[in-house]
């Protein structure tokens, strides 16, 4: 008997605890929850969505049931999509956005019971939209290199979240930042209708189709070649004047060193001149009689000359006579 009555206290222990368990529910940090009975949304004294706060919650068991909603900053990454500029040309834009939910009871209702699917959808739509709008403004060159435009005034009426914002906030933007807060006051207003606050929008990447790149590539190419060519031009004038003063250097070095040269040589002829006249003037009779003796050697030591002159003349002087005096 005993031991019926302790398996049947184990099995009251079991159904209760079983009953417990169902009975708890914990919503986690980060996300808030919503109960449901029998498929319907349980509402407050006052009509709203009862909305749970993360923490451990009470619920009837095997009736009610709890859907829980991410409340953090999420991200959507779209694919990238093609825009028409206000030059009537294509770019590729590949961006991203930043939401979170706001109000948990509009979330759930207005995306079939919290769907993430179903409201990420819901908002890229609006921000391709908006997106499409706002590119539809600016140039390529706008938007690619970002160029500064004027300021732009946030007011409390524009704004998405004027709980966060200023009255009045003036920031010096890029043209491409113009179009994220633009897209970001635009699609505000709409994602607040869904219970959803957009953070941020930001532009991942800008590329250009295929055969606006080609294009451009070709232009880029064109204007590089033209530059190229006029460096070259001007390098070959800067090398024709650079050669022309060397070679004028040149000339006018070597012909400064000629002339130093015919300076330098005259000089010494001179004094080799000088030294020889006054050396010829301690004895002019040897000096003479030299002069003949080399005469005769080098007309003479050939073997193949031929003199035809008077024995008495002027060049056999020597010959006739050792004082160089011709006998009558």
């Amino acid at each position: 008997m005993s031991k019926n009555l302790l398996n049947l206290f184990l099995a009251a222990a079991v159904v209760l605890a079983f009953v417990l368990f169902n009975c708890t529910y914990v919503v986690q940090e980060g996300t808030q929850g919503i109960v449901t009975r029998f498929g319907k949304v349980v509402r407050a004294s006052d009509g709203k969505l009862e909305i749970v706060e993360p923490g451990l919650h009470f619920k009837a068991p095997f009736i009610d049931k709890v859907k829980s909603l991410d409340v953090r900053i999420q991200t959507i990454g779209s694919s990238a999509d093609r825009f028409v500029t206000s030059e009537k040309k294509d770019v590729i834009i590949d961006s991203y956005v930043k939401w979170q939910i706001l109000d948990c009871a509009t979330y759930y209702l207005t995306t079939a019971g919290g769907n993430k699917m179903q409201a990420e959808e819901l908002l890229r739509r609006r921000i391709n939209n908006s997106l499409r709008s706002q590119i539809g403004r600016l140039t390529i060159h706008e938007i690619v290199s970002g160029q500064q435009g004027e300021k732009a005034e946030v007011s409390e009426e524009s704004s998405f979240d004027s709980t966060e914002s200023d009255p009045l906030v003036v920031v010096s933007q890029s043209k491409r930042d113009q179009v994220m807060q633009n897209a970001l006051r635009d699609i505000g207003d709409s994602a607040k209708a869904l219970g959803i606050k957009i953070v941020d929008v930001r532009i991942k990447q800008i590329n250009l189709p295929p055969e606006v790149s080609n294009s451009i590539y070709q232009r880029m190419r064109a204007e590089r070649d033209a530059v190229a060519k006029l460096h070259r031009s001007q390098g070959r004038k800067e090398a024709e004047a650079i050669k022309a003063h060397a070679d004028r250097e040149v000339v006018v070095k070597i012909a400064e060193a000629e002339r130093l040269a015919r300076v330098v040589r005259g000089e010494g002829d001179a004094q080799a001149t000088k030294i020889y006249a006054d050396a010829y003037r301690q004895n002019p009779k040897l000096f003479e009689f030299l002069r003949t003796m080399d005469a005769y050697k080098n007309s003479m030591t050939s073997g193949k000359d031929v003199l035809v002159l008077e024995p008495n003349s002027e060049f056999f002087k020597f010959f006739n006579n050792n004082n160089g005096v011709n006998k009558p």
